[in-house]
């Protein structure tokens, strides 16, 4: 479900990574290297936010060059930061989501709300949340839809145990039908996700 080749990327005279190379179906994909090897540019790139400067990205079989728009339809990309528009409440991110995947905010995103205790923070904008609010309301919108591959930078950070605990769920659910690629330091959330773990030497060559 996700597939990437010859991805390249470099700032000025630094080389990012060169040549990388993944496929991999359904499950759990834990990115772990160390601080500064370039796992966000990477998880930018494959979200379509950052521009490769070679290769090819494909989300669900649809090329991310040639078909944008039909390769970003069947993802979920949670950022590390999760600032949307800073005035813009979460309900109302949630509703947003839902209508671009043609769907509603139904009973199993408001059960995923009422786990990560998130409805006294639904109204709130943005600005007003705290680090964590933002992650578990991006982390809520994976569930909206017919998606096929999440990516996510970082989840768990700024996630008590009790939010952790909630995540390990939604992943390991979500990993029955969709790729999840997400980056993380935490080994234990790793091995609890039941997640494969890798890192640049597993994809190609880091600058």
């Amino acid at each position: 479900m996700l597939r990437f080749d010859n991805l390249s990327k470099r700032y000025s005279e630094r080389i990012i990574f060169q040549g990388l190379h993944y496929n991999t179906a359904a499950g759990c994909v834990a990115l772990n290297d160390e601080s500064g090897s370039g796992k966000s540019t990477l998880l930018g790139i494959l979200a379509g936010t950052i521009e490769t400067d070679a290769g090819e990205v494909w989300l669900g079989g649809h090329s991310l060059r040639t078909a944008q728009q039909a390769a970003q339809s069947v993802l979920t990309y949670v950022p590390e930061d999760c600032m949307t528009y800073p005035d813009q409440t979460g309900r109302e991110y949630l509703q947003r989501v839902a209508a671009l995947r043609k769907t509603t905010v139904d009973s199993h995103a408001l059960e995923l709300v009422r786990r990560f205790g998130l409805e006294p923070h639904l109204d709130k904008r943005f600005e007003q949340m705290s680090f964590g609010t933002r992650k578990k309301i991006f982390l809520t919108g994976t569930v909206l839809g017919e998606t096929k591959v999440v990516i996510a930078d970082e989840p768990v950070g700024g996630l008590d145990a009790s939010a952790r605990g909630v995540l390990v769920d939604l992943f390991k659910t979500l990993a029955q039908t969709r790729t999840v690629f997400f980056s993380s330091y935490d080994s234990a959330f790793t091995q609890a996700c039941e997640a494969k773990t890798i890192s640049f030497a597993d994809l190609g060559t880091r600058g």
